[in-house]
């Protein structure tokens, strides 16, 4: 079981659900510490405090805010525990949304809810059961670190699960990033999306999805260790400059086929394109028009 983060209760209407938080996430990466080179000596960051220029111990440290140059406000954490907001020690839930409603890029890093104790078991449950069957998620403020916070609630399998989100003001505008204007052709889209479905699958299992890097770090980390020549590097394929867009998107086609074991014969600038499927019936059309004037036009003649 993880390690407990944060004690306190979700707050669902008149319902109070005690729960405790515990990370839904681990980090696999190496870590790496910095050492002295000459002699492989531990670096260490010391805290020196600037008016007396000596290293002081964490019991002398605390937290400030400078409202002007030089003009220090201090803040102590009985201070932030004790702020007068009703979710200090509460998940409170505010509203029920559609998942779909949120965009992506708000949600961020999640926690499993876990209930403490038999007296959260059944308010739990029914609150897993309401999200379940009402196809929403929950939206909640909170209170952690000195400030408070959006999330969302969703269920994992039989867990709730709470996700940070960023308030509205945190997300930077698109527009400041958007690409100088392009005309794309429809035989370019329709190379693209040739490429979406040869690279489309139904979930993420594959070798493809697996930390190569921190494999690779390992296996480097292994050989110095053992005193044993390095892996070789693999050559980096050298990112060409793309002049022909639709070439680009056909050698990709035929590159995912291989992968996959398919024969390479796609070719992009065979595919039918929806504009011509829809222009045949008025062709047509005008092909029986001018039938019946030439078959009029013979019997006026006649």
């Amino acid at each position: 079981m993880p390690r407990t983060i944060w004690s306190g209760a979700i707050s669902f209407g008149l319902v109070t659900i005690p729960i405790h938080v515990a990370s839904a996430t681990e980090n696999h990466s190496i870590q790496f510490h910095q050492y002295h080179l000459e002699d492989m000596g531990r670096v260490r960051v010391r805290k020196i405090c600037d008016l007396e220029d000596r290293e002081i111990p964490q019991s002398e440290i605390g937290k400030g805010y400078e409202y002007a140059k030089d003009q220090i406000v201090a803040i102590s954490d009985a201070e932030l525990k004790d702020l007068p907001l009703p979710t200090a020690k509460a998940i409170e839930i505010q509203a029920f949304v559609p998942l779909e409603s949120i965009d992506p890029i708000r949600i961020a890093e999640g926690y499993y809810l876990v209930p403490d104790g038999q007296v959260a078991a059944k308010p739990y449950k029914l609150l897993r059961q309401a999200l379940a069957r009402s196809s929403k998620v929950a939206i909640a403020k909170y209170a952690w670190s000195g400030r408070e916070r959006l999330g969302l609630l969703r269920l994992r399998e039989d867990a709730i699960v709470l996700h940070a989100m960023r308030w509205p003001d945190e997300v930077r505008d698109p527009a400041a990033v958007d690409p100088p204007h392009e005309t794309v052709s429809e035989e370019e889209l329709d190379g693209a999306l040739a490429l979406i479905d040869r690279m489309s699958q139904d979930d993420l299992e594959g070798p493809e999805f697996t930390d190569t890097y921190t494999d690779a770090l390992a296996k480097i980390i292994e050989s110095k260790r053992e005193d044993k020549p390095l892996p070789d590097a693999p050559e980096p394929e050298q990112p060409g400059k793309v002049l022909d867009l639709m070439a680009a998107l056909t050698a990709s086609v035929q590159q995912a086929k291989t992968s996959r074991g398919e024969e390479a014969d796609a070719d992009v600038h065979e595919m039918p394109k929806k504009k011509a499927a829809k222009k045949q019936p008025a062709k047509k059309a005008a092909a029986k028009k001018t039938t019946k004037k030439t078959a009029a036009r013979r019997s006026r003649s006649a």
